[in-house]
This record gives C-alpha cells, structure tokens and sequence, in this order.
C-alpha cells in the first residue's frame, strides 16, 4: 500500500502541474486571445459568449493572474472547460463527449484484442520456439511496418469499395437518418458495422508489437531454474506455461498501460481515412480553427487519461510481482 500511495502521490503532482501549464499557456501567448476567437468564429458569438471568453481568459476583468488561477480551478472542478468557438454554442464538455465515447469504443476494444491475441500467440510461440508458429512474426511484422494510412486505405478499398463487405459511403460512426443514437439494436448494429473495419486496421498495425515482445520474454522465460525445476518435477505443461507466462507479461503490463493511455487520444490517421468521428478528428478541428477552449479541454482529457492508466499499470504491477512490494 505504500508503494501505491507514494505513485498516487507522484500523479497528483503530475496533474496539479498539467493543469497549470494548460492555464498559463494561453495567457503567455502574444495579442489578445479573446479577439482572435471572436474572428475566427466570424461573428457568430453573441454577447454573453464575448463576456464568457473574457473571464475564462482573465481580458478586461481588472482581475490579477493569480485570482484568474484560481478562478479557473474553480471552474475546473465543477466541469466547466469554456464555450466551444468551432462548434458554438456547444461547451467544451459537450464537445468533447459527443466523440470521446466513440474514439474509446475503438481504439480501446481494438487495443485490448490486439494485447489479448498478440499475448497469447507470442506466449505459445515462445513455448514452441523454433517450430512451424514461428512463420506467423514475418506476417504480423509485415502489417506493422506499413504505413498506417496506407493500410487503411487499402482495406477501405477491398473490403468495403469492393467486396462491399463493410459500409463505404461516407464512412461515419454512426447513422443518424436511420436510427436514434442509443441502446437500440438498429444503431448498434450501425455502428458496429462502421467500427469493425477502423478497428480491424488497427490489430493489424499493432498486433506484431505484442507478439515479438511477448515471444521473447517468454524465450527468456522458459530458461530460468524455476520453470527448469517445474519441468523435472513433472508437473504439466500447461502449468508450466502458466508460470513462465505469468513473469514473462509483467512488462508487457507497462506497454499496455501506455498504449491504452493513448485511447483517448485516438488515432488520428484511422479515424482520418475512414471519417470516424473521434477524439483525434475533433482535436484536428480544433487546432485548424484555433478553437483554443477546446484545445485545452482535449489536453487535459488526454493528460488525465494517461495519467490514470499508469496509476492503474502500477496497482496491477504490484499485485502480479510481490517483488515490487518490497523496498531496497
């Protein structure tokens, strides 16, 4: 329990100075960011919107920067982000919610399949190293080193231009003319059917990641006296993977956690090729229409995302290795 409560400790610190970078940014920047927004969304901001702006950014409030500092963790916490300039006049919270979900649908499930699959392939590969499984890392290796834009457009091209296995017409996440956006089956099976191929381009980029690390931990593993002394016990072989693959996923833990951090960032080129509204397609937006509220917003989702998913490698590490229970 120390050991969490001193890394829970380091990640407080760690958001406490995330936030306060994401307040001063703004205020650091030359000219009058109020101004800036206000051309940008061409007029269309009316008068309680300019005063929202002006006390979100402390321009013409006779306030102090600290006040201001304060005041924005005041608002912080209540969940108030700002007013979205490129999708007025929505709030920033708002925004954000109407794509994370769908960015976290996809490329969360395709990251835990491509962990899952890659893990256990590259555990038996590594158990049965030398033999006919080791064919499958060329073919895994292969999908990774393709451009990931690339492989998306060709499996956009043959499987839903061609086969018309999956839906082509502007790919969306969802259909709004057909459906009611929730817990229905019409709009279920609508979404599945945009999401499975974005997803599928995904677990092919990034299964053979898995798989190599995977296959050589547990090389590795297999050598060591303990499982050499379980073989000569006798004990059976699917207990004997089980200990040698339990030690050998312990770094694997770490990659995951990194890799589901960045869940919620999206992945900006997948979503791109296919027009998946997402997280990265709304953070594209934002920065080509100098949507700074939102900006910041996106930055500390993503900030809080990475730093939770940590937090949660660290628990699962401590519980999986009691060897990080103990201090020097």
């Amino acid at each position: 329990m120390y050991v969490l409560a001193r890394r829970l400790a380091f990640y407080a610190v760690t958001a406490y100075v995330a936030v306060s970078v994401n307040f001063f940014l703004p205020h650091m920047m030359p000219g009058d960011p109020v101004e800036t927004m206000i051309a940008s969304a061409g007029g269309q901001l009316d008068q309680r919107s300019v005063e929202a702006l002006k006390a979100q950014f402390g321009v013409g409030t006779g306030q102090s920067l600290w006040a201001q500092y304060w005041h924005y963790w005041g608002q912080l916490l209540q969940g108030n982000l700002g007013i979205s300039i490129s999708k007025y006049p929505s709030t920033v919270a708002q925004t954000i919610g109407s794509a994370l979900w769908w960015t976290v649908i996809l490329v969360g499930t395709a990251t835990v399949i491509s962990f899952i699959l890659g893990t256990l392939i590259g555990a038996i590969i590594g158990w049965r190293r030398g033999s006919v499984l080791d064919s499958v890392l060329p073919a895994a290796t292969f999908f990774q080193a393709i451009p990931y834009f690339f492989l998306a457009t060709v499996l956009l091209y043959l499987f839903a231009e061609k086969a018309h296995i999956f839906p082509n017409a502007d790919f969306k996440s969802y259909d709004t003319n057909s459906y009611v956006i929730g817990w229905n089956p019409g709009f279920l099976g609508s979404a599945v059917s945009h999401a499975a191929l974005p997803a599928l381009t995904i677990v092919l980029a990034s299964i053979a990641g898995w798989i190599v690390g995977m296959r050589n931990m547990m090389v590795t593993t297999m050598d060591e006296d303990y499982v050499l002394v379980a073989q000569a016990k006798g004990l059976p072989k699917s207990r004997v993977v089980w200990y040698a693959a339990r030690n050998a996923v312990l770094p694997s833990i770490s990659s995951f956690a990194n890799a589901i951090s960045f869940v919620v960032a999206g992945s900006l080129l997948t979503e791109l090729v296919y027009s998946y509204q997402g997280i990265g397609s709304l953070l594209l937006n934002a920065v080509q229409s100098e949507d700074y509220p939102l900006i910041q917003g996106i930055f500390l989702i993503i900030t809080f995302a990475v730093l939770a998913a940590n937090l949660l490698a660290d628990t699962v590490y401590v519980l999986l290795d009691p060897r990080t229970r103990q201090e020097a």
